[in-house]
């Protein structure tokens, strides 16, 4: 199994990379070549046809060079993909806790065994207790987990979390100019942010209002995986449209 980082870890291993240079322009290809690379699994390429990682990637301008945490990362699904796209001279934080490590089982150790992705580290940090160093990521990643603020199941390990602080600790750990990707399941237009809790959805709007409060720019939306036929009133592990849910995909960014 991957090392696991301490807090303390974690900031010596960002130390030295705060003067990273990171390329400005995106290159299609990299995205494609991540998503495409022979070591990724079956079962993740199944979920290629639903979640589309090489353009969303893309969208959210992740570049070589780049450090990234990937928050609630899973199984590692975006992790592995993440870890080609960055590169030798990147780095990878694979943010998981107890409750994600139990759901997703061997996944996780299966992808991180024999250290095969030699710049990912594992961050384990329960919700409330998540600390991040001031400035040190280029990039955050929040893939079908904003919702998750607002779920309350604490004999299950997840409490109700304390959604400011939590926002506010992303926006510290970005550096000014930073990115933070959002994608997750709609929930119908004025639904309230306890809707996250009941269909594991979330109101965009309600996620643009909180983050937006927080200091982050909304800079770029994307339709790519948005489908219309979704309804919104349904669980979103539903069989009916578990992995077709209408998703937005948000592109934030902290001021420099």
């Amino acid at each position: 199994m991957k090392q696991t980082i301490t807090i303390i870890a974690l900031l010596g291993l960002l130390a030295g990379c705060g003067d990273s240079e990171v390329p400005v322009e995106n290159n299609s290809l990299v995205y494609e070549q991540a998503a495409a690379n022979e070591g990724r699994t079956d079962a993740d390429r199944a979920r290629d046809a639903g979640r589309k990682p090489a353009e969303v990637l893309e969208f959210f301008a992740i570049q070589p060079g780049m450090t990234v945490l990937d928050m609630y990362s899973g199984g590692g699904y975006y992790t592995e993909m993440l870890s080609h796209i960055v590169g030798p001279e990147g780095s990878v934080i694979a943010h998981s806790n107890q409750a994600y490590a139990g759901f997703v089982g061997e996944e996780a150790t299966n992808r991180y065994a024999n250290n095969r992705l030699g710049n990912v580290e594992i961050l384990m940090a329960e919700n409330n207790e998540l600390a991040l160093p001031n400035a040190s990521f280029d990039a955050i990643m929040m893939v079908l987990a904003y919702h998750d603020i607002y779920y309350v199941d604490p004999d299950n390990g997840w409490p109700e979390i304390d959604g400011p602080r939590f926002v506010e600790t992303l926006y510290n750990g970005l550096r000014p100019g930073g990115i933070l990707a959002v994608v997750d399941h709609s929930a119908a237009p004025g639904s309230p942010s306890e809707t996250g809790n009941t269909l594991h959805r979330i109101d965009p709007d309600i996620v643009t209002a909180e983050l937006e409060a927080a200091g982050f720019v909304l800079e770029a939306k994307s339709d790519v995986l948005r489908n219309m036929d979704d309804d919104h009133s349904v669980n979103m592990g539903a069989p009916e449209v578990r992995g077709k849910t209408d998703r937005f995909v948000f592109r934030f960014r902290k001021p420099e």
